[in-house]
């Protein structure tokens, strides 16, 4: 790919301002995954109900991911998405002035911190459609990898509740939400080829087809893996490897700055080998990740001296055990193919769904995010269930290994049925 013909291919402000968008977006959507330790510690509730409140965002942005996509079908891209970011700072001024004191009013917070998970469902077609078919997986890649706001979100929330208390954290946040809505509010455009109108009709016509729901459960597995993972490590390594509130922040980000840093590689190898074939690969490496982490015994209590001054205390980072390391690597490799899995994914859809790209971008963002809160619950659910995580970590590499048979089995048809749907040098 030459980098002159690729900007000229475009409009590349709003490929910028639609990363920001979905960047800062994604650091507020997985707040309550890192604050959770913090922010539930006074609320009296069982590990089932924490891992339950950190899903909350994540069922909320994959519901709320349809709507929006209609909307921004009707309204445009760029007018749905100002909205969405005025409610989020709205929510995040809610909490920072008048805290969050009980189970419902977090549930209440995580269900407004859904518009911001909302924010797939127009970032990814108001920069799909300046963009020509066989850009597609690079363009995706680049816009979707705004998901490192999970990283942020992960490495810096921790040590701002530590040093200023939690409930400050929120007003933090509202300093870059409101420069990106600024910036924009003035680069960003939508393309200029005419939308069709949308109605119940074209969903129903949309969910008529196979295809959208392979789709939705391929995403299911990789962008559900990512997003689960972001906002349930935290209270899994504190729980688990007995991290102290800001390590297992630490250990949260090097894992999901793995997912979203390799996005765009999966989006270029998919180019490049075809998506089918990266997903096949990359589906076997998350079921393996999984099926090791699940194996992974507790790590031992830290001495209680370790960490005094924490108001989250256990191991600090640079004293965690090696067992903790190792499920750090471990997580890592997964997160590598979740994220690569979630470019590949989509270098598919713009070929099969170029027309309805806002509808099934909808469909298929909101099933990822489903299948987040699944893995938050799944991981909940276990731990109260058998005292371990173990059995969560089986179900979801059971889900990847049946996502290589889903591939097996749909691939022949996909690659005969395609071409009225795909220029030549798209590869399937």
């Amino acid at each position: 790919m030459k980098p002159k013909k690729f900007l000229q291919a475009g409009h590349w402000p709003t490929l910028l301002s639609a990363f920001l968008y979905f960047d800062v977006s994604f650091m507020v959507w997985v707040v309550l995954g890192p604050l959770a330790v913090y922010l539930t510690a006074n609320l009296g509730l069982s590990i089932e109900e924490k891992f339950g409140l950190v899903a909350v965002p994540i069922l909320a942005g994959a519901l709320l991911r349809v709507p929006m996509g209609l909307l921004a079908d009707h309204i445009g891209p760029k007018r749905a998405g100002q909205l969405g970011q005025l409610i989020v700072m709205l929510a995040l001024a809610w909490a920072w002035l008048f805290g969050l004191d009980n189970k419902f009013e977090v549930q209440v917070f995580g269900v407004l911190l859904g518009f911001a998970g909302a924010s797939f469902a127009v970032a990814i077609p108001q920069a799909s459609r300046w963009y020509p078919p066989h850009y597609q997986g690079i363009v995706l890649g680049i816009a979707g990898a705004g998901n490192s706001g999970v990283v942020l979100a992960a490495l810096l929330v921790p040590w701002f509740a530590e040093t200023f208390g939690w409930q400050n954290v929120f007003g933090f946040l509202l300093i870059p939400a409101l420069l990106v809505f600024i910036l924009y509010s003035i680069m960003a455009k939508d393309a200029p080829d005419e939308r069709a109108p949308v109605t119940l009709k074209n969903y129903g016509l949309v969910l008529s087809d196979p295809d959208t729901w392979w789709f939705m459960f391929f995403y299911s597995i990789t962008f559900g893996g990512f997003v689960g993972l972001a906002n349930a490590l935290p209270l899994y390594f504190s729980t688990w490897y007995h991290a102290s509130g800001i390590a297992a922040g630490m250990m949260a980000a090097i894992v999901v700055f793995a997912g979203s840093m390799f996005r765009p590689v999966g989006g270029w190898l998919a180019d490049r080998i075809g998506g089918i074939r990266s997903l096949q690969i990359l589906f076997v490496v998350v079921a393996l990740a999984y099926i090791c982490i699940a194996f992974m015994p507790e790590g031992p209590m830290p001495a209680a001296s370790l960490a005094l001054n924490l108001k989250a205390a256990g191991w600090s980072f640079f004293e965690l055990p090696a067992i903790a390391w190792l499920a750090v690597l471990i997580f890592f490799v997964g997160a590598v193919a979740l994220g690569m899995g979630n470019g590949a994914v989509f270098q598919l859809v713009p070929l099969r769904f170029r027309r309805e790209m806002g509808i099934v971008t909808g469909l298929v963002g909101a099933a990822g995010g489903v299948g987040g809160f699944f893995l938050a619950k799944a991981l909940g659910w276990s731990k109260g269930l058998t005292g371990d995580f173990a059995l969560g970590f089986w179900i979801f590499a059971a889900l990847a290994l049946f996502g290589l048979v889903g591939l097996t089995w749909v691939k022949t048809r996909w690659r005969t049925t395609w071409g009225a749907s795909s220029v030549t040098t798209a590869k399937v």
